[in-house]
């Protein structure tokens, strides 16, 4: 295995033709890049990215969705809420570099980069609650220097912003145009104004430096790879259900989510990267479900008699939540594909699998 502080395969080999730069129309998307096989020129990759995040759960299937479309890898990652078994199958692939690292830290890549992926923050309310501080760095100083690094290499920059930054809204389903209703003291402002103050320096990149970024905002996601109790819903009901607990619902479970699948929303995320649109675009699924619906749901699939349990419900937790995908439809062909009750049986299925024996 390879050592992760000194990773192999830094330098990109240049190939004489330009070929490999070619446009690409799918729908209304202007890619950036066409990965053409540059015949004679064995071992070429002619996309490189970094990944901040890496070894998050987003930043994992990231990682491997870029190296199956031929793109050359490098992935950060500090190890906070990551994990090194979210990318150990990745580890021998050839074009894939891992480097643990906080990036709030100067990031440090010789040789080109084309992408840069700013994936890197606690997600969820347990995270970020635990560590308020470090989700405010990643946010600001880690953004400032992959915005750096995106200006240094005359990379496309991403930024992956969240469905948080329109608070408990007031505007429902949520435009890309509603400004929010962000507490800005609350005890979840950590996470909701660390995305707010990445997308105006983001903004600010591309007004003042002319680097070309994009902002993504990602609506509720789940699938594999998610940590059994990191906080949000599914995997927690899903660990509930199959360790035979009653599953915790906060408050009456009428609240509002709108969930997506991993992979539809990686594939949304590629064809903003390779697009030439700025966003922000919100990414996720458009179906609206309660709490209540997404438990009883758990507990169908995975055929428990477990009840439910109702528990104090957080402060700030947003009502409503389900995104307007008019911008993503038009501007990029996406939208989900993954309907609840697939993505969830999916996942049910991985929990499975990790689970020990007599827990599942």
């Amino acid at each position: 295995m390879q050592d992760r502080h000194h990773p192999v395969g830094w330098h990109r080999p240049l190939t004489t033709s330009p070929g490999w730069l070619q446009p690409l129309r799918a729908g209304r998307i202007a890619s950036r890049y066409r990965l053409v096989p540059d015949v004679g020129s064995v071992g070429v990759c002619v996309v490189r990215a970094v990944v901040t995040g890496g070894a998050g759960f987003l930043g994992s299937h990231l990682c491997e969705r870029l190296l199956d479309d031929g793109v050359q890898v490098v992935a950060f990652d500090n190890l906070l809420t990551g994990s090194s078994g979210n990318i150990a199958h990745l580890l021998d692939r050839p074009g894939f570099s891992f480097v643990e690292q906080d990036v709030t830290e100067h990031l440090d890549v010789p040789g080109d980069v084309d992408q840069v992926l700013h994936f890197a923050s606690p997600a969820s309310p347990v995270d970020y609650l635990e560590h308020p501080i470090e989700t405010m760095k990643v946010g600001s100083l880690g953004t400032l220097n992959a915005l750096g690094l995106a200006k240094a290499k005359g990379a496309r920059f991403l930024l992956a912003s969240t469905s948080e930054t329109y608070g408990d809204p007031q505007v429902h389903p949520q435009p890309e145009t509603y400004w929010g209703h962000v507490n800005p003291v609350g005890p979840r402002s950590v996470y909701d104004e660390a995305k707010r103050f990445g997308e105006a320096l983001t903004t600010a990149y591309r007004s003042f430096h002319g680097v070309d970024t994009a902002i993504v905002r990602i609506f509720n996601t789940y699938g594999p790879r998610m940590r059994p109790r990191d906080g949000r819903a599914i995997p927690t009901f899903i660990t509930q259900a199959l360790a035979g607990e009653p599953l915790t619902i906060a408050g009456d479970g009428l609240q509002t989510r709108s969930v997506c699948y991993v992979s539809d929303l990686v594939e949304g995320l590629v064809r903003l990267l390779r697009s030439d649109h700025a966003g922000p675009v919100n990414i996720g699924n458009p179906v609206e479900m309660t709490i209540l619906e997404i438990a009883h749901l758990v507990q169908e699939l995975t055929g428990t008699d477990s009840g439910i349990t109702m528990v104090e419900r957080p402060q700030d937790d947003p009502h409503v939540r389900r995104p307007d995908i008019t911008l993503a439809r038009e501007l990029l062909g996406w939208e989900a594909q993954v309907g609840a009750r697939e993505g969830i049986a999916r996942t049910v299925a991985w929990f499975r699998a990790q689970a020990p024996a007599g827990v599942r």
